[in-house]
């Protein structure tokens, strides 16, 4: 126990160091950047939507450098093929022997953290070999299982504006992703800051935290912090009450609800409260950690009905009366 307090005040001190080595080249954002890191010590994945322009590819190869960390990016296109994400088998000859032998060569996937770059731009079927990748942290190639390096993490991207010619991910494949994170523009201060950062002669460096064995015993710590039955009990509540066939649901997830969020809503409610506390240098979470997670893990998996749609409703605005309405 006093070696998981240790941890816990190693791991509040090196989210401040983290953050401020990611200040160096990214300006704002905070809410993203903690939402990767509880993802990351979770063993999640995240979705991150944003219009193009907002720094989310250099947001996250600047993550991987101050955790020192392999990254890899896939540009996802409509020609995208499965092999090129998880890597294909060639034949390849022994010179001294002159046999002939396949060998697989490994694609971008074998990455600690690997950014999905417009994961809806790209057909269901590369797409659900990335996902088969997230969820097994593994690749299969022929009648062999290729084991991916930990810890693995995928950062998807998608592009809420330009839906021309996109394979929209289906609600199950949704299911897969811990967060969505909204990348939203940058304040008036910010962007100021941005402008002229970016067009001097400056150049930000960063230097690794941490490494890929503390941030597996990091991850091992969260699933070791204690959470009170009162705060799983109102997790739970929370998942269920989404359902709008669910006796406790709210009349207004009967109204504008068709499909609520499952079990894994409650599991990542916890882990992410959890890892929020553990960051914030805290032995166990409370409720109101639990109600932080609300928005990044309900938003994609609320099914939303005719209604709503007419009526402009959102999933965030039904999240948002689900915690005060």
């Amino acid at each position: 126990m006093s070696r998981d307090v240790e941890y816990l005040e190693r791991l509040k001190d090196s989210r401040e160091r983290i953050e401020r080595e990611l200040s160096q080249v990214i300006i704002g954002q905070k809410a993203v950047i903690e939402g990767l890191l509880i993802s990351l010590l979770s063993r999640g994945h995240c979705l991150l939507i944003g219009v193009p322009g907002l720094a989310k590819t250099l947001m996250i190869s600047s993550l991987a450098r101050s955790l020192k960390l392999t990254f890899s990016r896939i540009q996802f296109t409509p020609d995208l093929m499965p092999s090129d994400i998880t890597g294909t088998e060639i034949i390849e000859e022994d010179r001294t022997s002159g046999r002939k032998a396949f060998k697989f060569v490994r694609g971008p996937v074998f990455a600690n953290i690997v950014l999905a770059d417009e994961i809806n731009r790209t057909p269901p079927k590369t797409q659900a070999a990335l996902l088969q990748a997230m969820q097994e942290h593994q690749v299969s190639a022929g009648d062999t299982t290729h084991t991916l390096q930990e810890p693995f993490f995928v950062l998807a991207t998608q592009n809420p504006i330009e839906q021309e010619g996109t394979y929209p991910l289906p609600e199950a494949q949704l299911d897969r992703f811990m967060f969505n994170l909204w990348v939203d523009y940058p304040s008036v201060d910010e962007e100021r800051a941005i402008v002229k950062t970016t067009t001097s002669a400056a150049v930000g460096s960063i230097s690794p935290v941490l490494g890929a064995e503390e941030i597996i015993a990091l991850q091992d710590l969260i699933r070791r912090i204690p959470v009170s039955d009162h705060v799983v009990s109102y997790a739970v509540d929370l998942a269920r009450k989404t359902r709008p066939a669910d006796p406790g649901a709210p009349k207004f997830v009967k109204d504008w609800i068709r499909w609520g969020a499952g079990p894994r809503a409650g599991q990542y409610f916890i882990l992410g409260a959890k890892a929020r506390a553990a960051l914030e240098g805290r032995p166990t979470p409370d409720e109101n950690d639990v109600r932080q997670m609300a928005l990044p893990v309900l938003r994609h998996r609320l099914v939303l009905n005719f209604n709503a749609e007419a009526e402009g409703v959102g999933a965030v605005e039904i999240i948002d009366k689900l915690l005060h309405g």
